[in-house]
């Protein structure tokens, strides 16, 4: 699915960095001004020439220097004399001539003395000892954050570290999504004795916008080709960058969404259970992500297929967190097709929630990973390690 996508170009748009997380920057961060943007210090204690500590040693390994006005943070201070030592506050510039920090617990005495007084300090002081450095993390001009970096809090701290208020972004994708079949009804309609209640809709708005997609429409189509070809147009109206469909893709005589885009599309059977018909196509130039009809179905095709096509064409969501765990009970797989069964992970083992048909949407609310079996005949017995897609 995601070769389909590959055309998909994001629009740019520029958003404040309370509304950044998660989204995807669009162009380099060049950095306007140096982290640190000044020397400071790292510590609270008292700025110094190191030198001096090595020039003015005396008995007990200890230097006298006179103390001078402190330094709060925040504050721009005067030149330092030699011999002389500035109480610092943690982030306060290092005063010019100064180029070490003696935090105040190594001081004697342990305090800050008034302006003055003499305060000893360890001799054979370093120079850069507790001292950040004007640009030692970002250098003024050099690229701070990447285009296609998913912005994460650490990425947005950096942004405002370097005063800046708003980031470049790329715009979500727009959706709109189709539930097909004249036996679904929409939740809250009047139901009829064979029809049922639509919970794909909801399912993949769910999902699209859990991974940063807008969804800009939600139909049910009926079995009819004209119809959805009529709500297709209207639809294509909203500009939208992706379609995405439950139903209608599978050989039965109604399959609605394969009869209108199949001269255009691909239209398969993957080894995948539950998931097996899928199909890609274009509609009115915009890709087009045509998924099975069974809610489980539906909502583990969207967690193979579509959303990792989203974060390797687009850069967001984020991927599913994945890891190998033990099974807490025998498994049978499938002899030719791989198995993705909803599961309970509890940090320890993998359970299995209900049982393997696509229509046991209940158990699919309870699990909070998906196992994923490999194909095979022979039963997996309890403690055999398998691939856990993690949901929650």
């Amino acid at each position: 699915m995601a070769d389909v996508l590959r055309d998909l170009v994001p629009r740019t748009e520029t958003v404040p960095l309370r509304r950044a997380l998660g989204r995807v920057l669009a162009r380099d961060l060049v950095a306007p001004l140096s982290l640190q943007p000044f020397d400071n210090s790292q510590m609270d204690g008292f700025a110094i020439r190191a030198a001096d500590s090595r020039a003015a040693a005396g008995e007990g390994g200890s230097a006298a220097f006179v103390v001078v006005e402190p330094v709060p943070a925040g504050h721009v201070p005067g030149p330092l004399a030699p011999g002389r030592a500035a109480p610092i506050m943690t982030g306060a510039p290092l005063p010019p001539g100064a180029d070490a920090v003696v935090p105040v617990e190594e001081a004697l005495p342990r305090a800050y003395p008034v302006p003055g007084a003499t305060v000893r300090l360890p001799a054979g002081q370093r120079p850069g000892r507790f001292v950040r450095r004007a640009g030692e993390d970002v250098a003024q001009g050099d690229p701070a954050l990447r285009a296609g970096q998913r912005l994460t809090p650490a990425r947005i701290g950096l942004a405002a570290a370097l005063g800046v208020a708003e980031l470049a972004v790329r715009a979500r994708p727009r959706a709109v999504v189709y539930s097909t079949g004249d036996e679904v009804v929409a939740p809250g309609a009047e139901r009829g004795p064979a029809q049922i209640y639509d919970a794909n809709a909801a399912i993949l708005r769910a999902q699209l916008e859990e991974a940063g997609v807008e969804v800009v429409g939600a139909h049910l189509v009926p079995d009819d080709a004209e119809a959805f070809t009529a709500r297709l147009a209207a639809d294509a109206a909203l500009a939208p960058d992706l379609f995405v469909s439950s139903g209608g893709v599978s050989e039965g005589a109604y399959e609605v969404v394969r009869q209108v885009l199949e001269p255009g599309g691909a239209f398969v059977h993957v080894a995948v259970q539950p998931g097996g018909p899928q199909g890609v196509a274009l509609a009115h130039g915009v890709p087009f992500l045509c998924l099975p009809g069974n809610p489980v179905s539906a909502l583990v095709s969207f967690e193979m297929f579509v959303r990792p096509a989203l974060t390797e064409v687009v850069g967001a969501p984020a991927a599913r967190a994945s890891l190998t765990g033990p099974l807490a009970q025998a498994a049978r797989p499938l002899p030719t097709r791989t198995q993705v069964r909803r599961a309970l992970w509890d940090g320890t083992t993998v359970r299995m929630a209900g049982g393997p048909g696509s229509h046991l949407l209940a158990a699919a609310a309870r699990a909070n990973a998906l196992a994923v079996l490999p194909p095979g005949d022979a039963e997996l017995p309890a403690g055999t390690p398998v691939e856990v897609l993690l949901l929650d």
